[in-house]
């Protein structure tokens, strides 16, 4: 049940190995007999990118070299999202591992070329260790349901320590991530990107209870708007852990923004009481793992950033995953909810 591939779409991996071996030999000066093996999707996790890892051996000025890798290939036709931001999540990563703060898998090579592989692609490290992955639910089943609650603990403060020092890391470098004009950064850009996701979904059907909900959001604007540096996907499920249950690698920044610092701390709350908080609904409840108070007080500590009026960040949170939601279920043609629940998820009569 958890040796599952979720990812969109495979391809034939030997085929990959000889492609990326010929290509790697262009990347690295004065490599030769470039070696490609150890080639596997990911299982359980990483529904959004087509990602396979993969080791690599060449020989370089006399010596042998090995190098664990991943590479992430830009989607073709299952797009969740309607900004493409595959470039800039490459861009976002190189800053983050130059920074230090946040522990990222190094970006090592991009390629803007699709006729390799049908789609541009880039390379980074491969990190040893576990993920709390989605398929099957990380709390009913796999080595975190089976973790002592003291491990749990553990994991848990090193989770949000990761996730508040995103907010330490200067933003200076990170223009790219702007969003339109008048809509540039803070709420104002994640709110048009989602005004934008909207209407994205409206090509296919109308969405009345989405653009409800925006109504009602909008009516109760929130005043609390403090700077910083938006990950996009912010849960445990997305972090890697090593056999002390710290922190490997924060991953899978495909949607970033400079939308503001309580969007992450927002999704993450919401995600941790949907997967494993005491009213799991697809999970169960993990004893140790931290309370949204806990996790509030320990981000605010960790970052120095108030994280006041956070309630309105986590119901547009469920808007996002709602968005998200209905988009998957376009990609399947199958719905991924019925009126009833985006109605109650949404707050809208």
């Amino acid at each position: 049940m958890s040796d599952v591939i979720v990812a969109p779409e495979t391809r034939d991996l030997e085929d990959l190995a000889t492609k990326l071996a010929q290509w790697l030999s262009t990347q690295i000066p004065g490599a030769t007999g470039v070696v490609i093996d150890n080639l596997a999707y990911p299982r359980g996790a990483g529904q959004s990118h087509e990602t396979v890892l993969f080791d690599a051996r060449w020989s370089e000025g006399g010596r042998e070299h090995e190098q664990g890798c991943v590479v992430r290939i830009k989607p073709r036709s299952f797009t969740v999202f309607p900004d493409n931001l595959f470039d800039e999540q490459y861009q976002v990563m190189k800053l983050l591992a130059e920074d230090g703060r946040v522990r990222v898998a190094r970006p090592l090579w991009f390629e803007e070329d699709p006729a390799l592989l049908g789609n541009p692609f880039f390379v980074m490290e491969k990190k040893q260790g576990r993920v709390p992955v989605s398929i099957p639910p990380y709390a009913r089943e796999g080595w975190l349901s089976e973790a002592t609650p003291a491990q749990r603990r553990t994991l848990w403060e090193n989770a949000v320590r990761q996730l508040a020092l995103i907010q330490c890391v200067p933003t200076d470098d990170f223009g790219f991530l702007k969003g339109p004009a008048g809509a540039e950064q803070g709420l104002a850009q994640e709110w048009n990107k989602y005004e934008r996701f909207t209407a994205w979904l409206e090509e296919v059907e109308p969405q009345p209870i989405l653009r409800a909900a925006l109504d009602r959001l909008k009516a109760s604007w929130p005043q609390q708007d403090p700077a910083g540096l938006v990950w996009g996907d912010a849960r445990i499920g997305n972090m890697m852990f090593d056999d002390t249950f710290d922190v490997v690698a924060v991953m899978d920044w495909e949607q970033p923004s400079l939308g503001g610092a309580l969007h992450d701390l927002a999704w993450f709350c919401t995600l941790a009481e949907t997967m494993h908080g005491r009213s799991a609904v697809h999970g169960a409840y993990l004893e140790g793992m931290g309370t949204r108070e806990e996790t509030i007080a320990l981000w605010e500590e960790t970052c120095g950033k108030p994280a006041d009026g956070l309630e309105w960040y986590e119901e547009f949170t469920h808007f996002k995953m709602t968005c998200t939601g209905v988009r998957l279920g376009q990609l399947r043609g199958t719905p991924m909810m019925d009126e009833a629940m985006m109605r109650k998820r949404l707050k809208v009569d």
